[in-house]
């Protein structure tokens, strides 16, 4: 909510998971207890180019007891004398002000912990596509079927070969038939042929008479 010329903090909706909260560059001069009943889990706070006169208004900010970072930066209470030894002290929860810790270390980059948290969210996420076991044994029941239709391809295999059996025989009864005809042909011929040796024998008969 940085830079909506917002005065107080009093309609601030409770956001209890909320962590980073960017107030800068509005008008607030108090009313700061707000924060720690509204958003009790807050990290970061920036309140930088806000009307924040005194440490009074700041001591409010004990209750965050999770704040590691806070900015006042273009706030007047910075050009107090011993401002960030006072800060520090007052708020002995926080590890930087205005972006550096006692040391003068600078805080590490929000987006680099934004990335961190980031990955931990996308280990979670293979976690979760990994899936039960059970999603194995029904693959495994899959295979199981395939032999199954092994099984039935041999059996398959077995009707076939019977079936050309059966037709093997089918055509050695066709070659009986035309043997067995063939024999009846050859014993026609043979009564003919006895007619004809019967024939002449009677007809010198006849012209005996």
């Amino acid at each position: 909510m940085a830079n909506v010329e917002l005065t107080s903090l009093a309609k601030l909706p409770t956001l209890s998971k909320l962590r980073k909260l960017e107030l800068s560059d509005n008008i607030i001069s108090g009313g700061l207890e707000v924060l720690a009943e509204r958003c009790p889990n807050l990290t970061y706070l920036n309140l930088s180019g806000n009307k924040i006169k005194d440490l009074g208004t700041v001591e409010a900010l004990q209750n965050l007891k999770n704040l590691k970072s806070l900015d006042l930066f273009n706030c007047e209470i910075t050009n107090l004398e011993d401002y960030r030894d006072s800060i520090f002290e007052l708020l002995q929860q926080i590890t930087y002000l205005d972006g550096f810790d006692q040391e003068d270390n600078e805080a590490p980059d929000s987006e680099d912990d934004d990335d961190e948290e980031g990955d931990e969210d996308d280990d979670d996420e293979d976690e979760d596509e990994a899936g039960p076991p059970g999603e194995y044994e029904e693959e495994d029941d899959e295979d199981d079927g395939g032999s199954d239709l092994g099984e039935g391809e041999e059996e398959e295999e077995v009707g076939l070969s019977y079936l050309m059996k059966e037709e093997i025989q089918d055509e050695d009864d066709d070659d009986d038939y035309v043997e067995e005809g063939g024999d009846e042909e050859e014993e026609a011929e043979g009564i003919r042929g006895e007619k004809r040796k019967r024939d002449p024998e009677d007809e010198g008969e006849e012209e005996d008479d």
